[in-house]
């Protein structure tokens, strides 16, 4: 969706599960409001301090700095107010407050670009996305590709670790999967398959 009038704000939500390119299109539509001259604010939460304290990461290691907050509401207190692009990363991690933060953004004329998981570890909507997609001038759901079956994937698998709705965590604690192949939760079998064709083989006895 093309928005040319610059006298008026707006948002934009990229959304879908994890390793579906989400950070890389933010970065990307950030990029390119530089090169169009542009004044741009990134902001991300303190939590996801998985790849850097001080940027936002994608998976295939994209980055551009960023100022980090604890909530949502510090945007509007760290904000340079004539910037005219704010990046947010994560957005899944902010908190409901989130969506009048946005709104209120917005409203003051200025492009708000939002990225963040839409479903979470039990398939279920994971706020505050549902609500900025309802006020959201433009949308982009990415998929992911299943790692079982090579299908679309919409769903994030958590496959180790608690029951706790956030927990931060890559690869190693995650991974892409389809409708089919998605098991909502934590997989309940006793050694995943990745698990025992990563697993480093004990020397035995005739080995020695």
């Amino acid at each position: 969706m093309d928005i040319i009038n610059a006298n008026i704000g707006w948002i934009e939500v990229i959304c879908g599960p994890m390793f579906s390119g989400k950070s890389e299109e933010l970065i990307r539509r950030l990029r390119r409001a530089m090169i169009a001259r542009k004044r741009v604010e990134v902001f991300k939460p303190a939590i996801d301090d998985r790849y850097s304290d001080c940027e936002i990461v994608s998976h295939g290691d994209l980055r551009l700095k960023s100022q980090v907050v604890s909530h949502a509401g510090e945007i509007m207190e760290r904000i340079d107010w004539r910037s005219e692009v704010l990046g947010i990363d994560e957005a899944n991690f902010m908190g409901p407050q989130l969506v009048d933060v946005a709104q209120r953004l917005a409203d003051s004329g200025k492009q708000v670009i939002i990225a963040g998981l839409d479903t979470d570890y039990l398939g279920r909507p994971f706020p505050p996305i549902p609500d900025l997609l309802a006020h959201a001038e433009s949308i982009t759901k990415t998929l992911a590709i299943c790692v079982r079956c090579g299908n679309p994937a919409k769903h994030t698998q958590r496959l180790r670790g608690s029951d706790d709705l956030i927990v931060v965590g890559a690869a190693d604690m995650y991974e892409a999967r389809c409708r089919r192949c998605f098991e909502p939760g934590i997989p309940k079998q006793a050694e995943l398959d990745f698990v025992r064709a990563r697993r480093v083989e004990k020397p035995t006895a005739n080995s020695q």
